[in-house]
């Protein structure tokens, strides 16, 4: 699958019920069939939405480790909490989002979907903006330890 791209702002209705912009829904198109696996996020205080072939893939390096470890399994307890198989209407791009998972992530009316290569991420639009603001000051600092090695 080609990379997801953008960060796009959304509504959500009291139900959890959110329409993906039409720029968004283009993208998805080749995995909308396949389906999406929605889950919460291990560093952020949001959801990350997968097309089911590249959760598939992230799976696969959860379950290559050992489960035989106390740390694995308290890993594997968190990492699939709220876990669920969603789809993504074709006609209407509305992707329903569990009431667990829009609890967790507080979830209001005003929505963020930022994608994230191979990913979606579903953000309260305040906590989005609050996290980005708090990573601003260190985003070079960042960039710079992360690529160090490229030449």
């Amino acid at each position: 699958m080609t990379h997801i791209i953008g960060q796009h702002d959304c509504k959500a209705d009291t139900k959890g019920r959110v329409i993906l912009p039409i720029s968004l829904k283009n993208q998805l198109l080749p995995v909308l069939s396949e389906g999406f696996v929605i889950k919460r996020s291990v560093f952020q205080q949001c959801l990350e939405l997968y097309p089911k072939s590249e959760f598939d893939v992230l799976m696969q390096k959860v379950l290559k480790k050992s489960k035989i470890n106390r740390k694995y399994d308290a890993f594997v307890r968190n990492f699939v909490a709220g876990m669920k198989e969603v789809t993504i209407d074709a006609d209407t791009a509305r992707l329903q989002i569990p009431k667990n998972l829009v609890e967790y992530a507080e979830i209001g009316k005003e929505v963020v979907l930022n994608a994230v290569f191979d990913k979606i991420e579903i953000w309260n639009k305040d906590k989005y903006e609050m996290v980005l603001a708090d990573g601003e000051a260190d985003y070079a600092d960042l960039a710079e330890e992360i690529f160090a090695d490229d030449d």
